[in-house]
């Protein structure tokens, strides 16, 4: 991460002043919700891979802004609609939008972000990025609704599971590098093996959240907690597939009716740990993560190749 903040330092400063642009309103309750977002962003990783995925082909651009604006509006408006799906009553340890303004309103500033999301790229042409972003939107919907859809009957399935991953997570940081990509580069197969570069990352991105939950780290939500909402998990596919009946049957069955009760999801999480789930997927997400080293490595040697690979590195290594 070090590399691409010293190389973007000037661009993310740039790009700090795109965004807060983007989300101004003539309403002041919507100046003050998008005053208190702002103020409690994350690590801006996906405006990162923008910037840097432009970078390889040239030098960033006005589009370039709007492309990671794009990009940051249509991934926030997501976790805002999220946290009110969720229930959620915290974003990143601080009151999401919802606990502090009510559904009705969460719902409204995610609608409202979507639109300047859409706005932003409409009104200055760049087409072929909102297609992007647009079929990103998509997909992200289709994942969770595939997700919602498996998790009832617990189909536990790991091509299903990959299906969901590519949709709910991998899909917008593919969108978020073909993006980038795509206002510098002008042929369509570079664009797309950056695509291809995101999703992948993404994948190995969404793998390493789901070991969070089989860990001890601080990360903001409960160890266990995608127990609890009955989200099927590689490491835990991996365990019902090859365990023996009588304890599959048991995990399911804690899953489905008492994924509420601290003793019994720990049983989940220990035999998960001792059947070899967490080590099949650690293993499964580094191949991800080299999967997209390798489309990278296509490119000639720079220190934007660098610090693109940095990120990719960050995405499995993180602690949080």
């Amino acid at each position: 991460m070090d590399l691409a903040g010293k190389i973007l330092e000037h661009e993310l400063i740039a790009f700090e002043k795109h965004f807060k642009d983007a989300v101004k309103s003539r309403v002041s309750l919507l100046d003050r919700i998008m005053h208190y977002i702002i103020q409690r962003k994350g690590k801006q990783l996906r405006p990162r891979f923008v910037l840097l995925c432009a970078k390889l082909g040239g030098a960033i651009s006005e589009k370039t802004y709007r492309a990671a604006s794009l990009v940051e509006l249509l991934h926030t408006a997501t976790l805002v609609h999220d946290d009110v799906v969720d229930d959620a009553m915290e974003r990143r340890g601080f009151f999401s939008i919802n606990a502090l303004w009510k559904n009705k309103v969460a719902v409204l500033v995610g609608d409202y972000l979507l639109s300047k999301g859409l706005l932003l790229s409409l009104n200055h042409g760049d087409y072929n990025i909102l297609q992007i972003l647009s079929t990103a939107v998509k997909e992200m919907s289709e994942g969770e609704l595939l997700q919602m859809e498996k998790s009832r009957n617990l189909n536990l399935d790991e091509a299903v599971y990959y299906d969901i991953i590519k949709g709910k997570t991998a899909s917008l940081l593919a969108s978020a590098c073909a993006a980038g990509a795509a206002s510098t580069f002008k042929d369509e197969a570079t664009i797309e093996k950056m695509r291809m570069f995101g999703e992948k990352t993404g994948m190995a991105f969404q793998i390493k959240d789901d070991l969070f939950d089989y860990g001890t780290e601080k990360i903001g939500k409960p160890t266990g907690n995608d127990i609890k909402e009955k989200k099927l998990t590689l490491p835990l596919i991996y365990t019902l597939n090859h365990c023996d009946a009588a304890t599959k049957n048991k995990i399911i069955y804690i899953v489905k009716n008492n994924n509420k009760n601290k003793k019994k999801v720990q049983f989940v999480l220990d035999t998960v740990q001792n059947s070899g789930g967490i080590e099949y997927a650690h293993n499964k997400m580094i191949a991800f993560r080299d999967e997209a080293l390798d489309i990278l490595n296509s490119f000639e040697e720079s220190e934007v190749k660098q610090a693109l690979e940095q990120l990719v590195r960050f995405t499995t290594d993180r602690k949080y």
